[in-house]
């Protein structure tokens, strides 16, 4: 099939590759956790022997060190990142009447919690070089009902939060951090989870700091924040038996938290490899020529990404073809995200039509995620970008 007259861009240089790989996984869970093994299996263990499998302990050591690391006064555990938005949005009190201002370019759970609570969820478009929550959108969409605004740190970067945080406060709204994605991110000197009221994190296993399962945390700096929210994931239980609100049940597991509180110790190591594996992509795309043909991300130099994705533009209409020919290769990709939340079915009634919401609809349809994670090897990276270079040239011959 002919391709579009759109590859004249420049000569392409096919760069060498290790002829043992013969494929890339998108994410290697087993590479992680084997050299911890015998570590992670003592402190899941110790859990056993001490019958504490619901908080105690092990989750009190993670809050502690969380907080810590996120540069953060408090972190509170709960059963998952979703878990840690419902939260936030509980401790708040916003519900029926409110409005909260979110991105659609996003994973569903930053939408979903707002309409769990009963409140209107608010999309607004992304900027297209970070798909971050373009803050100037954000400020056409603020009205008399609006009460939160949740930026989403997607990717491992930092939204743009000096100009977030001056239209919250100017606003007199709530400053929700989803850092889902992004534990150890840099924002001019400051984490990810310390720059809004609260933030919230997940512990998914493909996370930078992932568990065997499910886990979520949030953090901030008020007091009064983090007691409402140690009440709320205990059903608003205090003491036991007296409920003081209506909460849910959402505590973190002890298990998870001894398997992460082995793991953390190695989590800046681990955004280190990352970070050297997307400057090896750049290297490599470089050396190929590839620019014109894909866009690579674009890392903001007020602070530091952490690369829980690496995710490329394939302008031009090649995103899918070249995942299939990647697929053929054996490369794992991933598209972050298909369907926008606002052209998602369950959100049909929010009414917002094809065009609305244009940086985020051109982002669904070009972007595309390669393998990024610490262990990636170099000789898998090189083998990735040949297979891209290669569905390149042979695109600009058929044209």
């Amino acid at each position: 099939m002919a391709m579009p007259n759109d590859l004249d861009k420049g000569p392409l240089t096919q760069i060498p590759f290790s002829p043992p790989v013969t494929g890339v996984p998108l994410f290697d869970v087993q590479r992680q956790t084997a050299p911890l093994r015998e570590e992670i299996d003592a402190a899941v263990s110790s859990v056993f022997d001490t019958g504490q499998f619901v908080l105690g302990p092990e989750v009190q050591a993670l809050e502690s060190e969380i907080a810590n690391y996120c540069h953060a006064n408090f972190a509170v555990g709960c059963a998952s990142g979703s878990d840690a938005l419902l939260l936030a949005l509980l401790a708040a009190e916003i519900g029926q009447g409110d409005e909260v201002i979110v991105p659609s370019y996003t994973f569903f759970s930053t939408a979903s919690t707002v309409a769990r609570v009963g409140a209107k969820i608010v999309f607004a478009d992304i900027d297209p070089k970070t798909f971050n929550l373009d803050p100037n959108d954000v400020a056409r969409k603020i009205t008399k009902r609006t009460k939160a605004i949740i930026p989403v740190h997607l990717f491992g970067q930092c939204a743009d939060m000096h100009r977030l945080c001056d239209i919250a406060q100017g606003n007199d709204l709530l400053l929700i951090e989803d850092a889902a994605q992004a534990i150890g991110a840099e924002y001019h000197g400051r984490r990810a989870g310390s720059l809004g009221d609260m933030g919230c994190f997940s512990f998914y296993p493909t996370k930078n700091l992932g568990g065997p399962g499910d886990g979520g945390m949030l953090t901030s700096n008020d007091e009064g924040w983090v007691d409402r929210l140690s009440l709320l994931r205990v059903h608003g239980m205090r003491p036991r038996y007296y409920h003081q609100a209506i909460g849910i049940n959402s505590r973190l597991d002890g298990i998870q938290a001894a398997v992460l509180n082995v793991k953390l110790p190695h989590l800046e190591r681990w955004t280190e490899m990352r970070i050297e594996n997307a400057k090896r992509y750049q290297q490599l795309f470089e050396q190929a020529g590839i620019f014109g043909h894909v866009e690579l991300p674009t890392m903001e130099i007020t602070g530091r990404h952490v690369w829980n994705q690496y995710v490329i533009r394939v302008p031009g209409g090649h995103r899918d073809s070249l995942r299939a020919h990647l697929k053929a290769a054996n490369v794992g990709t991933e598209i972050y995200y298909p369907v926008p939340l606002h052209r998602q079915a369950c959100f049909a009634d929010l009414d917002y039509p094809p065009g609305s919401l244009p940086e985020t609809e051109r982002a669904a349809a070009e972007t595309l995620a390669l393998p990024i994670f610490p262990e990636l090897t170099a000789a898998e990276q090189e083998y990735t970008a040949w297979h891209i270079t290669s569905y390149f040239k042979a695109a600009a011959k058929a044209a």
